[in-house]
């Protein structure tokens, strides 16, 4: 639903801006503060500098406060409608740059390919492990639900495919074809909602937007596996790009970004201008109070 009337009601609620919650003292991801999170488990860095250590580009290390991890099975039940078993996993966080910088927006294009390199290396780790399934995520913001204002990214290794991944599948099996493509090549040929096509990539505002802004990054070319394509960081470095112009737009707005890594895999990138409510929650109708096509239109003057 669009409805832009909805963003002028008294009392509309409004995210806090990134610069607002930032404290740079003693962040535990910058540089030189390495002993601040467990030992990391992979690094790109200079030949020879030994781990935990400065010297780094991009630094990966476990989440200290995971929701999936090694937990014991033992608890493991079939009761029916009450099944449960545990959120066998593993997270990791990438931490994207030694420099202390509050978004992907102000990462260069060099640091955003090791971004998608370390995302490679490690999905690669997690299918030897077992876990064919990683969600990658960056979460930006207190009302992103991030923590810590340095820049970084999420990867949790799962057992099998997310839900949303599985309905996307029964979707797109149920047409008969892949979806994305279909939609990719109409709005290159309307342009009304795309902000910027470039490297094989398109950013474009989607035609049913959950929240203002709302941006997809897909490379054009169908392709079913992200971390073996050449294409994921030209793709997270558009979808950077769109978060760059958005910053120009808005100000610092928090927002959350993943990677939906089944069948036509893209990044989508939400940015949180307010909360879900009961609309949203009880009915799955998600209000936006701006039309995508003017958000691509702001974007691409930005």
């Amino acid at each position: 639903m669009v409805a832009p009337s909805r963003a002028r009601r008294p009392g509309a609620p409004r995210a806090e801006t990134l610069e607002e919650q930032d404290n740079p003292a003693g962040c535990p991801f910058c540089e030189g503060r390495e002993a601040a999170t467990p030992p990391e488990t992979y690094a790109i860095g200079p030949p020879g500098r030994a781990p935990d250590t400065p010297g780094w580009r991009v630094r990966v290390v476990p989440n200290k406060f995971p929701a999936f991890g090694p937990w014991p099975r033992d608890g493991d039940r079939d009761d029916g409608l009450f099944a449960r078993r545990a959120a066998v996993g593993r997270q990791e966080v990438v931490v994207h740059t030694p420099r202390h910088v509050r978004t992907i927006a102000d990462l260069g294009g060099r640091e955003l390919e090791l971004v998608a390199e370390a995302w490679q290396a490690r999905a690669a780790a997690a299918r030897e492990a077992g876990f064919p399934y990683v969600h990658a995520l960056v979460n930006e913001g207190a009302g992103g639900g991030a923590s810590l204002a340095h820049s970084h990214s999420q990867l949790v290794w799962l057992e099998a495919e997310p839900p949303l991944v599985v309905q996307e599948r029964e979707a797109q099996k149920a047409a008969g074809g892949c979806l994305l493509c279909r939609v990719l090549a109409e709005e290159r040929e309307q342009r009304i909602r795309v902000v910027e096509e470039r490297d094989g990539v398109l950013l474009l505002c989607p035609f049913a937007g959950r929240q203002p802004y709302e941006l997809l990054a897909a490379p054009l070319e169908c392709e079913g596996d992200p971390f073996a394509s050449p294409r994921l960081g030209a793709t997270l470095a558009l979808a950077a790009e769109g978060v760059r112009r958005l910053r120009v737009a808005e100000g610092g707005v928090p927002l959350n970004l993943w990677l939906h890594a089944g069948g036509h895999w893209h990044l989508e990138v939400l940015p949180r201008f307010g909360v879900l409510a009961g609309i949203e929650l009880g009915s799955g109708y998600y209000v936006n109070t701006m039309a995508p096509e003017s958000a691509a239109g702001v974007l691409r003057e930005s």
